[in-house]
């Protein structure tokens, strides 16, 4: 019958040594024969500063591994929060200006987050950056709004802008985390094949 094997060390061997010696005298003095297997086995758990052999194997065992805390669950959206992530598109790009002033408020913060606040924007880069960041052509009210909504500044002839340092609330990081992962679940779109690659590739084919 097999037997498990159990794993044993001291931190002093010195004082270990002494303790075994200590209770092996003892035993002989009281004119008790030498100790068996299990008997030898209590005095070296006992010598080890455990209770006896059964308390030994105990704290020798691997203690069982403690379950991974799962994830915390991401915050559930509001009411004026889901509303704005669906004025965008799988792609992140907002599709159409909202009514509503609150959703119109959270979705400014979206498009704030397109922006680095370590640089400086022409006012032709800040076009650029919302003309990409939407799908309906208005990219003027949302510059605008931006300003309006204190998320970015600029010089008061407009030759420079700027991402303004704000810390959104509760609602808005979840909005964000939000709108982030719906970007990053989108597939990524196909390559599309011009319409004359056909022709071109039996072109190349006969030249070679």
């Amino acid at each position: 019958m097999p037997r498990n094997s159990l794993p044993f060390s001291t931190p002093d061997l010195a004082a270990f040594a002494r303790t075994l010696g200590k209770a092996l005298h003892a035993r002989h003095e009281a004119g008790e024969p030498p100790p068996g297997h299990v008997a030898l086995l209590n005095l070296i758990a006992r010598a080890s500063g455990q209770r006896n052999l059964q308390a030994l194997r105990a704290a020798a065992s691997p203690a069982a591994p403690t379950p991974a805390e799962p994830p915390p669950a991401a915050p559930r959206l509001g009411t004026t929060a889901s509303k704005a992530l669906a004025q965008f598109d799988a792609d992140g790009r907002l599709q159409r200006w909202p009514s509503k002033f609150s959703v119109q408020t959270l979705v400014m913060w979206v498009l704030w987050t397109r922006f680095d606040g370590k640089r400086i924007y022409s006012e032709r880069e800040v076009n650029a950056i919302l003309k990409d960041a939407h799908t309906y052509g208005d990219h003027v009210t949302l510059r605008r709004e931006l300003i309006n909504h204190r998320l970015l500044e600029r010089k008061s002839d407009c030759s420079a802008y700027w991402k303004r340092a704000v810390r959104p609330d509760d609602e808005t990081r979840a909005l964000l985390g939000a709108w982030r992962s719906q970007r990053q679940a989108a597939p990524a779109p196909a390559r599309q094949m011009r319409p004359d690659a056909p022709a071109r590739r039996a072109r190349l084919s006969r030249s070679a």
